[in-house]
């Protein structure tokens, strides 16, 4: 090798180690660099990985306190119906009160010998019974305005039976019972006792009872109990709110197959299902069916 390549020689060998040198020096900024953005990565990764926790403990708080709130919520849901059902409990107390307060609480009452009507008791309304239905069209008989539907139902339902049903007496007022007794007493003495109420003792007064008879009957009351008349009130009176008062050995007045006291749809059908008599249940017992004596 002459001197001239030894020469060319070293210079290509002294660019090579200076590339070289430029080479690592180049790959160690790139490998500082790519450390340097892998680190920025990885903190950022770290800093993203802890938002996701920070965020999760966030949500189970949140979703805990949803919990919390949706318990409290139902709670207060529950106290809410309780509180709608107490309103309603109320409500229908004061409506119930009202309801009594507006029914006279005579009109169930035990008279006969037991409870007394005063000379200035009347029905709060009267109303005229229709002539068609009265044994003698040429009188006028009242009876309570409350019940005159209930009372014409009735005798309509005979009607379309075919039964010749008619009223013969209604309301009495205190003075009018006053002189049928004195009538009676001076006919049959202490005899008229047994199927005559005193003066504030008859049912007549509170215009809910009524005489029922036929025009086919041989006499207005006699024998009126072998009638059809009478079996089909025996069997349907009560569907219309109607009791028969003195049924045989009552021990108020004689046997009256003719007397019938409206004492209300419920309580007539109750007693009817029972076979039982008005008068033989407790005062209190009665009481309770007054709020629906009218329904």
């Amino acid at each position: 090798m002459t001197f001239s390549s030894s020469k060319i020689y070293l210079s290509l060998l002294g660019l090579g180690l200076v590339v070289a040198v430029l080479a690592a020096i180049l790959g160690w900024y790139r490998y500082q660099e790519t450390n340097e953005a892998l680190l920025a990565v990885r903190e950022q990764a770290d800093k993203l990985s802890q938002e996701v926790r920070d965020l999760g403990l966030k949500l189970e708080q949140s979703l805990a306190e949803g919990s919390q709130v949706a318990a409290r919520l139902e709670a207060e849901e529950k106290k809410n119906e309780q509180f709608e059902d107490q309103i309603v409990g109320i409500t229908n107390v004061v409506g119930d009160l009202e309801k009594l307060s507006q029914t006279d609480p005579e009109l169930l009452k035990k008279y006969s010998k037991v409870y007394f009507l005063s000379e200035n008791y009347m029905p709060a309304q009267l109303a005229d019974i229709p002539a068609d239905y009265l044994y003698d069209a040429s009188r006028q008989l009242k009876a309570n305005g409350e019940i005159i539907d209930f009372l014409t139902d009735l005798l309509e339902g005979a009607t379309e039976d075919d039964i010749d049903l008619k009223v013969v007496s209604a309301y009495r007022s205190f003075g009018e019972q006053s002189s049928l007794k004195a009538q009676y007493s001076v006919n049959y003495g202490s005899g008229a006792n047994a199927f005559s109420a005193d003066q504030g003792y008859s049912e007549h007064q509170l215009g809910t009872t009524v005489d029922f008879t036929s025009t086919s009957a041989p006499a207005v009351f006699a024998g009126f109990d072998q009638t059809e008349v009478y079996k089909w009130l025996t069997d349907n009176a009560h569907k219309y709110g109607f009791v028969l008062s003195y049924p045989d050995n009552n021990q108020y007045y004689q046997f009256e197959p003719w007397h019938w006291r409206f004492v209300g749809r419920k309580l007539a059908r109750d007693l009817h299902r029972d076979d039982k008599y008005f008068y033989n249940l407790d005062q209190r017992e009665i009481d309770q069916y007054l709020i629906d004596l009218f329904d």
